[in-house]
């Protein structure tokens, strides 16, 4: 069973800064692949579990009426920490003994329906972060390349915390490493179809909007999606179509013992 982390009483005194999930996150989060994916030395990480475990009760202890005097970008970089931090630790809870977070499930819950957290004053789930309220009352898309869901299929986790002050930046910086990742986005002039992240299948609403497609928001990400001239005027046309691929769920470990 997780250990619920309970919030202590009265407001708190969050650093705005992260500085100590920012040393945990420099000390075990690596970026790999010409820095288009992260992997977390978890091993290292279970070392410094207490560390961890002080920081998020720093989260747990924020109130509603205090995040509700907040800016939007405040908000939004406490809740993007908070739901990585917290599945940290919920991988943390099974660590080594599981191969994906989806092991952390079972037949009638998923790992991110558990309710395992405080948060603003209730006991929450990663979905409730995600879903109830990130991208329900933020309504920016790239939320989906923030939040890492400890799977090699996902946008990385950055070696640093969201900061409201350089929270677009950052966002920014993620959209570019994952759309311009060729393992996970690309386009196959060969047969005119664009390969996608399966994140744009369950969530290509969320790149709509203002009258305009996922498919018009594809086309004006051209220069990320395709890497020459010839193939990013074929997406900047709309003459392409969408085809999805497979995710993988595998941990994003750093290997053991390297």
């Amino acid at each position: 069973m997780i250990a619920t982390l309970t919030a202590a009483g009265g407001a708190s005194a969050l650093d705005h800064r992260y500085d100590s999930y920012g040393r945990l996150l420099g000390q075990h989060v690596h970026w790999v692949a010409s820095g288009h994916a992260s992997v977390v030395d978890y091993d290292g990480l279970r070392r410094d579990r207490a560390a961890l475990t002080a920081t998020l009760a720093d989260f747990s202890k924020v109130t509603q009426s205090e995040f509700d005097g907040w800016t939007r970008a405040r908000q939004m970089a406490f809740l993007i920490n908070a739901y990585n931090g917290f599945t940290l630790d919920l991988i943390l809870s099974k660590y080594p003994d599981l191969k994906s977070i989806r092991d952390l499930g079972s037949l009638l819950r998923s790992p991110w329906k558990q309710p395992f957290f405080q948060l603003l004053g209730d006991t929450r789930t990663l979905d409730w972060v995600e879903h109830d309220t990130l991208r329900p009352r933020y309504r920016d898309p790239r939320v989906h390349f923030a939040v890492n869901c400890a799977s090699i299929g996902c946008p990385a986790l950055r070696p640093e915390p969201y900061t409201a002050g350089q929270l677009d930046a950052q966002l920014d910086d993620q959209q570019r490493r994952f759309l311009s990742d060729r393992t996970r986005n690309r386009y196959n002039a060969a047969d005119g179809a664009l390969y996608l992240s399966q994140i744009f299948r369950w969530y290509g609403d969320d790149f709509a909007g203002n009258g305009q497609t996922l498919q018009d928001w594809l086309s004006s990400q051209a220069t990320l999606l395709a890497d020459s001239d010839a193939d990013r005027q074929k997406l900047r046309s709309g003459t392409f179509r969408i085809e999805h691929l497979s995710y993988d769920w595998m941990l994003n470990a750093k290997p053991r013992g390297r």
